[in-house]
């Protein structure tokens, strides 16, 4: 890169090329708009860290820059934040959150297809670490369903399982899964990931796996299951991805089911602290307390050097998964099923899948993960069976006292 390296600082970045400014602050660096946060924020960080901290690819990152210094126009979206605001009353709305490291590839695809669709299409889909209040904000408030953005998409159980917000919305029939594939990726098999009562869409899940520090094993076993990481031995020796809500609220969700309120207070328990993932990687590097076991999205895994003490494990009874949920209108299906059918297809599943590490479940898709690696999964019959946003507050409040 001419422009720049990955060891260039944003300060560096942004002072020499001000056009790159909107690049940052729409792909999930608010603060980079304001100078005086910018001049706190951006001289102490460099492009990789930064990159790495938000979970972004780096070339495709930087492709965006380098067009943001290039092009002549400064008018131009480069930043792919949003589409232009439609005011035909026929448009169809889309608000989400996409997983950091696939965004703008799918924003690329998405912004693509929307030029040769009939209806226009006003899109709002915003990187995941700007968190769920963005998309809340969206609905809050809201009692007509016509007041409804037509499709969300969006991971985790958060949100789209407020029996207060999206919830009195389902009660209504107001959504509806239209995906059209009659069966999900094999690697799925035996999990019954569709949605029996029609309302939530799937495209895709993202799994969370073990990075163990050999050097810190000390004589223990590798722990290989969910029900070993709650050992005494691992007491205040785990890390989790606590700030990560979507991943972390489903890992409460299935050790509570599987090993109820007890299991939730022993993970507690074994929270020595919470690091992001990007850290998570490099904990082998701290100089004291650390992690043993670091829990973490898959796509971490690909960042950590062979041959060094840190080890990625598989659990042998599942990674647990955040589904990647989609909830459409039904009253705008026909217009919607184009949109539709561009978040549920190959396409759109090989970015997930490759480009994220996050498994597709279109059938014609290889994820790349070995048949052998398990999933482990909520199940319907217990979410429907549960009060989930309640459940949620309940499983925090039990880990929160076991930290103590």
């Amino acid at each position: 890169m001419k422009y720049f390296d990955k060891n260039t600082t944003l300060w560096d970045i942004t002072e020499q090329y001000p056009e790159t400014v909107p690049v940052f602050a729409s792909n999930g660096f608010p603060q980079m708009k304001h100078e005086k946060q910018r001049e706190k924020f951006a001289g102490s960080i460099t492009l990789e860290t930064a990159l790495m901290l938000k979970q972004i690819d780096m070339d495709t990152f930087s492709k965006l820059l380098v067009e943001a210094i290039e092009r002549d126009d400064a008018a131009i979206d480069v930043t792919l934040a949003t589409s232009t605001k439609s005011r035909n009353s026929d448009a169809l709305n889309v608000v989400g959150l996409l997983p950091c490291p696939v965004r703008i590839p799918l924003l690329e695809q998405f912004n693509e297809f929307a030029k040769h669709v009939d209806v226009p299409i006003n899109h709002e889909l915003k990187a995941a670490s700007m968190g769920l209040d963005w998309v809340e904000n969206n609905i809050k408030g809201v009692t007509d369903s016509s007041d409804l953005p037509d499709l969300f998409i969006s991971a985790g159980f958060d949100m789209f399982f407020d029996e207060e917000m999206i919830g009195k919305f389902k009660r209504q029939g107001v959504f509806a899964d239209t995906t059209t594939l009659d069966r999900f990726n094999s690697l799925f098999d035996g999990l019954n990931l569709k949605d029996p009562r029609g309302h939530y869409a799937l495209i895709g899940v993202v799994p969370a796996v073990f990075l163990i520090n050999r050097d810190e094993l000390d004589g223990r076993e590798v722990p290989r299951t969910w029900k070993d990481i709650m050992k005494p031995e691992f007491e205040k020796r785990v890390s989790l991805p606590v700030g990560d809500f979507d991943l972390f609220n489903g890992i409460l969700l299935n050790i509570h089911k599987h090993y109820g309120e007890e299991g939730v207070t022993k993970l507690g328990r074994s929270l020595l602290q919470s690091m992001h993932p990007s850290q998570m990687v490099k904990s082998n590097r701290m100089k004291t307390q650390r992690p043993i076991v670091t829990i973490m999205p898959y796509f971490f895994t690909k960042v950590v050097k062979e041959g060094g003490p840190m080890i990625a494990v598989w659990p042998e009874d599942g990674a647990i998964i955040s589904p990647i949920f989609m909830l459409a209108k039904k009253e705008k299906i026909e217009k919607l099923q184009p949109v539709i059918d561009f978040f549920a297809s190959v396409e759109v599943g090989k970015i997930l899948s490759h480009g994220g590490l996050f498994p597709s479940v279109h059938p014609d898709l290889d994820n790349r993960i070995p048949p052998e690696n398990k999933f482990m999964w909520l199940g319907w019959d217990y979410i429907y069976s549960n009060d989930i946003s309640a459940l949620i507050l309940k499983c925090e409040a039990l880990f929160n006292k076991a930290i103590g």
